[in-house]
């Protein structure tokens, strides 16, 4: 098994690469609705994507899926949706719901015309999950770690990985036999948290997808496509070379490297607190 991977842009070049490379899903944002304010001096990627990304990036694609995150559930959804699905999108993804009607709505809007993901990013998406659950139309759910951390008020996105959050969540999807993922991971050897401990939590956690973080191939600063895909390149085959020493992990070894997480955690947030409260 190896995760499936999906990254986000809207720079047509840089999506064959992504393709080239193996990446199962290419992602057009079209989120803006509220995230500025969510988001507010964090270093977060602000999309500029439009509904023509889509048609010209899908276009081009052959074997990656075209995943499209739209706006929050809002009296607009619709519209939004059908002219996402005219563009070509293959994948739609629903963010910031936290009413069991906006996910129904949203559900029984696309009704199997193409496959759907739900982004669980809010407290009150965690607390109806058992109805979510029983949705007929329900495809995968991504568990968006950044704002569900902030929902919660926590200091780090990967205490949500040490508190049972994300692993409760977790054993309900499988129990359920739905496919989910959650957040991203850095190229392999980097990340405060470091990438590898990261993606030995997908696989201990049953998770078979993960975005590509902006520091795993960072195109605000390589402007030389020959740059990026000679990074693009060497950055996937070490994230590959090293899920290929999973294959005979034990149980043992997977609960020893939980217990790692959760140690580097604490540091790490007890360091964020130190420098707030200086």
């Amino acid at each position: 098994m190896s995760l499936d991977l999906m990254y986000i842009t809207n720079n047509p070049a840089v999506a064959l690469i992504a393709e080239k490379y193996g990446v199962s899903r290419i992602w057009i944002d079209l989120e803006t609705l509220g995230k500025e304010e969510r988001q507010k001096n964090m270093n977060t990627v602000k999309s500029h994507h439009t509904i023509n990304d889509i048609a010209v990036i899908s276009n081009m694609l052959s074997t990656s899926e075209m995943l499209v995150r739209i706006n929050p559930w809002n009296k607009t959804s619709i519209d939004e949706i059908e002219a996402v699905i005219s563009a070509g999108a293959d994948r739609i993804m629903l963010p910031m719901w936290k009413e069991i009607t906006e996910v129904k709505a949203f559900l029984e809007t696309i009704n199997g015309r193409i496959h759907t993901t739900l982004l669980l990013e809010t407290k009150e998406a965690v607390e109806i999950i058992d109805k979510v659950l029983e949705q007929p139309l329900l495809d995968e759910i991504h568990i968006g770690l950044n704002d569900l951390h902030l929902s919660y008020g926590l200091t780090f996105m990967f205490e949500l990985l040490t508190n049972g959050i994300v692993e409760n969540l977790c054993q309900k999807f499988n129990a359920k036999g739905i496919k989910y993922g959650f957040g991203g991971i850095a190229r392999i050897g980097e990340g405060t948290l470091p990438a590898e401990r990261i993606v030995m939590e997908h696989y201990r956690l049953g998770s078979t997808r993960a975005i590509l973080s902006r520091s795993f191939c960072n195109t605000d600063e390589l402007k030389d496509i020959n740059s990026i895909e000679k990074l693009f390149s060497e950055n996937i085959a070490r994230l590959r070379e090293y899920e290929n020493t999973l294959i005979n992990t034990t149980i043992d070894e997977y609960l020893k490297n939980k217990q790692v997480v959760k140690c580097c955690v604490a540091e790490i947030v007890s360091e964020i607190k130190e420098k707030m409260a200086q």
